[in-house]
């Protein structure tokens, strides 16, 4: 029998020619089967062709996906969020009567059988899980969105092995999930072959599409570690990817099982959605994660960093088989992640970073929004810090042989495979030796953080003792002398946080971290304090100079052009903090260079552009706020906004753009341009 194809677009369902109870029949009908198919089809390979063509936003592609008939069903189906199929073969023969909708739908009676094939031609203009931005293409998953621009399987329980043929103009650098196998030259056209020899959740079938460069290591075990950046940023690689190496030989070395990918990559992209995202073999991040030897104090990658790579095992290699488990991905990462920052600063930071986690979950908790870690609908800050914390106490409460064990017979045991929440805790169990209902019930099913546990947890550390110690208020005898103590630099920076305490000349002696702390808590600064204080403008750290500079600028306006001076070649972070301060403080300092005045507003106003990432652009769409110097093109560029891919910057925009309406001024340009839009 000769299969039929449906393919159901949402928009054009009305459209169908089939009565209303049938239409909603078939819809009922793919909602309920979609988590079910693993169980009769398996989705073994796809091969994938694809073309970009940057100047339209579009591509057009074929994917070729081998499956096997597990158990006898009447449906397969692809999803296919906003793609137009243009053909569909089956097992060789072309199929032209379908629909359309969100899904590629087979209907037919499908018997047992292997290595079926499915073609689909098809093209895209993805409103999401494919960027293009600026000069770049860039995927991001996350979850279940791949189908907005590959017919895929969002399913995270359906393992495929995903190989890619990615064709785009010469003047791009590709980068996609596996081994880069082949690069064929065609006229303008380069084809970039890649290879998994592995399957995966399509969540994770990613690309980077730019122009980079690339630095390479090798991991203690051969892996290939490649590190790409800009052209310009080529002073910035050893800061950005500093410990990769150390970490990537730590992880293998402590989880104890292989690396399962054969090669990893990592690369910077413009305006990504968040921080980072680990696809197989080929993490992304956000390029404001880039950073210089300065910024490397306050800023660094060296978090998301080890994150990322501990989500090719956990999440990559076993992904939790639905949102009640999330935290199989997300804790142990963010645990993991901690181990290899405690390798590589001490144990002090491990610990002191297990107290911040502590303090955000209890924060979480005085607001009323603590959640089971069981719960799909969590937080995450629960996935992940609740979750880290969990990992923790399991660990001290199975002891550290017995936990290693554990985590490596769950990798073992379900590689390559879904797992649940008591899949791992039957592992914890059957190395220990120890009943873990009542671990299971505080920390993972309960809602109220157990405080007791941590507290006494924290408690072990003698640098956390001492934190917790250190009081101006219980003990004033002592305040003069914690500074010149040898107290840590974090209960010294406690100290300084504590207004009973009095700033003196020699605790200007002190590490960058207290001296920051100093330039954050020090307002009004005593005349005597004067000189110590502009010593703080010679620190390696954008966030002190940044402190420093406008307290000072405050404090001493005689001296006001004379900061302004030192401070004119320091751009900051990659958000410009230091420079976007400065252009304000200068444009407020009318005896200093009042010739520039312009050219210092239309710089400032310049960061608003989408010339620019969104961070750059939040931050100088605050200090014209401050300064109150809104124009036409500045609130232009903020109606923009509103309509931006990432998020963050299109909640942003409509908020501000929300204050700046009910200001008369402003409200008559806002009405204007989105008028005309």
């Amino acid at each position: 029998m000769k299969p039929e194809i449906f393919l159901f677009w949402s928009n054009d369902c009305l459209n169908l020619p089939m009565n209303k109870f049938l239409l909603i029949f078939l819809l009922f009908f793919i909602s309920s089967m979609s988590a079910q198919q693993t169980d009769y089809v398996d989705f073994k390979h796809a091969q994938v062709e694809v073309i970009f063509f940057p100047e339209t936003s579009m591509l057009r592609g074929e994917i070729i996906y081998t499956y096997d008939v597990l158990n006898p069903t009447d449906s397969i189906f692809i999803d296919a969020e906003n793609i137009k199929i243009s053909r569909v073969f089956f097992n060789k023969k072309s199929i032209t009567d379908y629909f359309a909708s969100t899904n590629l739908w087979l209907v037919d009676k499908f018997l047992p059988s292997r290595d079926n094939k499915l073609v689909i031609l098809f093209e895209a203009k993805p409103e999401k899980a494919l960027y293009f931005v600026d000069n770049q293409i860039w995927t991001q998953g996350q979850g279940k969105y791949t189908s907005n621009w590959l017919p895929s399987i969002d399913d995270v329980n359906d393992k495929i092995e995903f190989d890619l043929n990615i064709k785009i103009s010469k003047d791009y650098q590709v980068i996609a999930n596996g081994e880069l196998t082949n690069v064929e030259e065609f006229d303008s056209i380069k084809s970039w072959h890649f290879n998994m020899n592995k399957p995966m959740s399509s969540y994770l079938v990613a690309l980077a599409i730019g122009n980079y460069r690339k630095k390479t290591e090798t991991s203690k075990s051969g892996i290939p570690l490649e590190y790409y950046y800009y052209p310009e940023d080529s002073l910035n690689v050893e800061p950005t990817y500093r410990y990769s190496k150390q970490m990537f030989d730590y992880l293998e070395e402590e989880i104890d099982v292989p690396y399962p990918w054969g090669i990893y990559k990592q690369v910077p992209v413009r305006d990504f959605l968040y921080s980072g995202m680990e696809n197989t073999t080929l993490t992304i991040f956000s390029d404001a994660l880039m950073t210089d030897s300065i910024a490397f104090k306050d800023r660094n990658y060296v978090n998301v960093n080890a994150h990322e790579l501990a989500h090719h095992w956990f999440g990559n290699l076993v992904t939790a088989k639905g949102g009640e488990h999330h935290w199989l991905q997300e804790g142990f990462a963010t645990f993991y992640a901690l181990l290899a920052e405690r390798h590589i600063f001490g144990d002090d930071y491990y610990y002191w970073r297990l107290y911040e986690y502590a303090q955000e979950l209890l924060e979480q908790e005085k607001m009323g929004q603590s959640t089971s870690i069981l719960d799909p609908k969590s937080s995450s800050l629960t996935f992940y810090k609740k979750g880290c914390w969990a990992l923790h106490i399991l660990k001290e409460q199975i002891g550290e042989e017995a936990f290693k064990q554990a985590v490596k017979n769950y990798l073992t045991a379900y590689q390559f495979q879904s797992a649940e929440t008591s899949d791992f805790i039957q592992e914890a169990e059957k190395s220990s030796g120890i009943d873990l209902t009542e671990f299971v019930e505080n920390w993972l099913k309960a809602v109220e953080l157990p405080q007791d546990a941590m507290v006494k947890s924290l408690k072990k550390s003698e640098f956390i003792q001492e934190y917790l110690d250190v009081s101006c208020e219980t003990y004033p005898s002592k305040c003069n002398d914690y500074l010149v103590s040898d107290i840590s630099d974090k209960a010294k920076v406690k100290i300084l946080s504590q207004v009973s305490y009095t700033i003196k000349e020699e605790d200007f002696k002190n590490s960058w971290e207290v001296r920051q702390a100093i330039a954050q808590n020090l307002t009004e600064i005593p005349l005597e304090l004067k000189k110590s204080y502009e010593s703080l403008l010679n620190d390696k750290s954008y966030a002190t100079i940044e402190a420093a500079l406008y307290n000072l600028w405050v404090n001493f306006p005689e001296d006001r052009s004379r900061y302004l001076e030192k401070t004119k070649d320091i751009k900051g972070f990659s958000n410009y903090n230091v420079r976007m301060l400065w252009l304000a403080l200068n444009l407020n300092t009318l005896e200093y260079q009042s010739e520039r005045k312009q050219q210092v507003f239309n710089e400032l106003k310049s960061y608003t552009s989408s010339d620019f990432g969104f961070e750059v652009r939040m931050n100088a769409f605050e200090f014209l706020k401050l300064i109150n110097g809104f124009d036409e093109d500045s609130i232009k560029n903020l109606v923009d906004g509103t309509e931006h891919h990432n998020w963050r910057m299109q909640q942003f925009s409509k908020n501000l753009l929300g204050e700046l309406s009910q200001i008369e001024i402003y409200k008559k340009i806002i009405d204007k341009l989105t008028n005309n839009k």
